[in-house]
């Protein structure tokens, strides 16, 4: 996609967002909810599709280009993006980079329009951020595999429609080995999804428990037709899905900044404006800088994963510094609005709630550590720096 498309399409989501899903928030909040109308439109936009290839019916936009309008789409309520990211992101990616040529064929471009919603089941009780601790069990069956177990905090699961399940074929194998991946349909016999979670912030964004009880599939919905392909098609959809979350907290973050800068221009304390004090413009220029310097990691990141120079140093270690800006970000913004930030109608009070959870999911800020840390230590660093 050339950048005169691109502009386009940034502009069209920056006012969608802006004028029609930034004046929900509230009534997402108060509904957990999204109207069928939003959800709609932005099927008709192509936002379930971005980031799947365009002989699919995606728009095939690259990383950097998915970087540039995650920040436009992280603008509002990160419930938004949420509406479509399972299918973009780690769900789909699975099968983009994984799926044979019949799985491709069957589900992308249905995802793409949003006929279908996808879901990535990893997380268990006992695997969060490191799946090996993998413990749902796919047994062969014939023609079939049966499915038991159960999976933790999966996003989109009550509203979707085919699960991408990962289950260990190999009951002997222990880590990252012999985990495969499986398409589910959701309304299969024996799959039951719990109702959805009720959670500090990101209202709007459902999160459910699902349990398979004996859930029978045929071997064709072994994702790539081969066994023990799970943990790296896993892995390989959470890396760019870091990269992803990063740009979605800088566009967390740049409304923080406008809220900031509007209320310490308009509000005053002793008949002038608060923006006149010394400490909130400490503030307000703390606040700017984070804002600006994770915005220069996350499109730097995203440059080098699209030639292929880097997909693990630059994904955590700029999903480390934009989570944690974000929040530093997010407790200025309450601070610089002091009692009306602790409000409910406060957007900088919903921000605040929001942002808590960018540094535990697709890998806490710990996990991104030592991501980061073995990176450097082989020496990945240093391409980047000319070492």
């Amino acid at each position: 996609m050339d950048n005169s498309e691109l502009d386009d399409i940034l502009t069209a989501v920056r006012e969608f967002v802006r004028e029609k899903v930034v004046p929900l928030e509230t009534q997402v909040e108060d509904e957990d909810a999204f109207p069928e109308s939003i959800i709609k439109e932005s099927a008709e936009m192509g936002l379930f599709g971005w980031a799947l290839p365009e002989e699919y019916g995606g728009l095939g936009l690259n990383a950097e280009q998915d970087a540039l309008l995650a920040m436009e789409l992280g603008y509002t309520t990160p419930s938004f993006r949420s509406l479509f990211g399972t299918n973009n992101g780690i769900a789909g990616q699975v099968l983009v980079n994984y799926g044979t040529d019949d799985q491709k064929s069957e589900w992308l471009p249905r995802l793409a329009s949003g006929e279908v919603v996808a879901s990535f089941a990893l997380t268990e009780s006992e695997a969060g951020s490191d799946p090996s601790g993998l413990r749902t069990k796919a047994v062969r069956d014939g023609d079939d595999y049966i499915i038991n177990g159960s999976k933790r905090f999966i996003t989109n699961a009550e509203a979707s429609d085919v699960l991408i399940v990962f289950a260990r074929t190999d009951p002997n194998a222990t880590g990252s080995k012999g985990i495969s991946v499986f398409l589910v349909p959701t309304k299969s016999e024996g799959v039951t999804v719990g109702p959805h979670d009720h959670k500090m912030g990101q209202a709007g964004a459902w999160a459910s428990e699902i349990f398979f009880d004996d859930v029978r599939v045929p071997a064709a919905n072994l994702i790539g037709g081969e066994e023990e392909k799970g943990f790296y098609a896993a892995m390989a959809s959470l890396n760019k899905g870091r990269l992803h979350i990063a740009a979605i907290c800088v566009g967390q973050s740049i409304r923080i900044l406008d809220e900031s800068v509007r209320f310490a221009a308009e509000a005053k304390q002793g008949g002038e404006p608060i923006a006149r004090f010394q400490l909130v413009q400490a503030m307000l220029a703390d606040i700017y800088t984070d804002v600006a310097a994770a915005k220069a990691l996350v499109l730097s990141a995203a440059q080098r994963w699209d030639a292929e120079t880097d997909r693990k140093l630059g994904p955590s270690s700029a999903k480390l510094f934009a989570s944690e800006a974000l929040a530093r970000i997010a407790d200025k913004g309450v601070q610089i609005q002091g009692g009306m930030g602790y409000m409910r109608e406060s957007a900088v009070e919903r921000f605040y709630r929001h942002a808590r959870l960018f540094r535990i999911y697709e890998g806490t800020s710990e996990v991104q550590r030592v991501v980061v840390a073995k990176q450097l230590l082989k020496g990945a660093h240093k391409p980047q720096f000319n070492l």
